[in-house]
């Protein structure tokens, strides 16, 4: 049996959960402005939202919206004598909620993730574990994340959207965390595109989606984001 959960106050249910990863365009003063118009929509629509900027911006970012802010990407190191690395207690210094850990342009052996859930449950963060497979998301469920986001490596930043190519990915995903993690809420990731494939998440049992290019690629993100919002 996976021991009892432990960990901070979710973000949200349902979640709009927005990774700027690291795009020219989203850097520096860019990545505030997107994350202004994710606060102002995410409000309008009454849907909770979070950002995650790279992680030179994270202080920036946290200190001129109210929602969430996360880490892309967080070490199991302790704070101390490790030059380079960016332990828990480093976001959380800079106002951070959380980390994504795990992704797929990131990834991490299963001990290594198990490692850096429990360094960032211990430092009281929220972390977002990502998955390729649903094996792999039960597998990773039994570290009890805060989130886990099912990510079919093949689907992101394509045109084809999990929920729709793919829609058992996202149900079976949904059943198997739960037959080991009941408590850790699944994210739909990878493809996500237009409000259809919100509400097809939606459907499918995910408690909201985690966004990339559909947003940081747009011709406006802030259109983009809205449009993903109508779909909760």
């Amino acid at each position: 049996m996976p021991p009892p959960s432990t960990n901070p106050p979710p973000l949200g249910r349902p979640l709009f959960l927005l990774n700027l990863k690291v795009y020219p365009e989203c850097l520096g003063p860019p990545s505030e402005r997107i994350a202004h118009h994710l606060e102002e929509l995410g409000l309008a629509a009454g849907v909770p939202v979070a950002i995650a900027p790279a992680t030179p911006d994270l202080a920036r970012v946290s200190a001129s919206v109210g929602i969430p802010v996360l880490a892309q990407h967080v070490d199991a190191s302790a704070a101390g004598a490790h030059t380079g690395f960016v332990p828990p207690e480093a976001i959380r210094a800079a106002g951070a909620s959380g980390s994504l850990v795990n992704h797929s342009e990131h990834p991490l052996s299963a001990a290594l993730t198990r490692r850096t859930v429990a360094r960032l449950r211990a430092t009281e963060l929220v972390s977002v574990v990502c998955a390729p497979t649903v094996l792999a998301a039960r597998q990773l469920a039994r570290t009890q994340p805060s989130y886990l986001a099912i990510e079919p490596p093949e689907l992101i930043g394509g045109d084809r959207a999990v929920s729709t190519a793919r829609p058992e990915v996202v149900s079976d995903t949904v059943a198997a965390v739960r037959s080991v993690a009941p408590s850790v809420a699944v994210l739909c990731g990878a493809g996500v595109h237009d409000r259809r494939d919100v509400h097809r998440a939606l459907e499918l049992g995910a408690v909201g989606v985690l966004v990339a290019s559909a947003v940081t690629r747009a011709r406006s993100p802030r259109d983009a984001i809205a449009e993903l919002l109508a779909g909760f």
